[in-house]
């Protein structure tokens, strides 16, 4: 019978998945001319490895994120955890608040990953 693994990389998506909601993160935003202030996906994927470390007390993950996040209050985006083995968590990333030129968002990690593709 096979003997079951759990990888580091395992654990720490599931260290990620225990603190799935960091409140009170923000980061200021570029203002366009005629389009809404936003964030960023590049910068956004950065904060966001930065408060998982600092919650977790990892290693920064990998974490990419789709699109920018517009500086209004509701909007999501989904950002993707990839580990070391190939798995990944989605991580929601949502506007709780827009002053000046700060957005503040909360963060939350998904409660289960996907496996690595084979």
């Amino acid at each position: 019978m096979p003997k079951a693994r759990s990888s580091a990389a395992t654990w720490s998506l599931s260290a990620v998945a225990a603190c799935t909601l960091l409140a009170g993160c923000s980061a200021s935003v570029h203002a366009g001319k005629s389009t809404t202030p936003q964030m960023s996906a590049d910068k956004l994927a950065t904060i966001v490895a930065e408060k998982l470390a600092a919650t977790t007390g990892k290693p920064k993950p990998d974490i990419t994120c789709p699109e920018n996040l517009a500086a209004k209050v509701g909007t999501t985006t989904r950002c993707k955890l990839t580990a070391k083995d190939g798995s990944t968590l989605g991580v929601t990333v949502k506007v709780t608040s827009v002053e000046g030129d700060q957005i503040n968002f909360d963060i939350k990690a998904d409660e289960t990953a996907s496996s690595a593709a084979n």
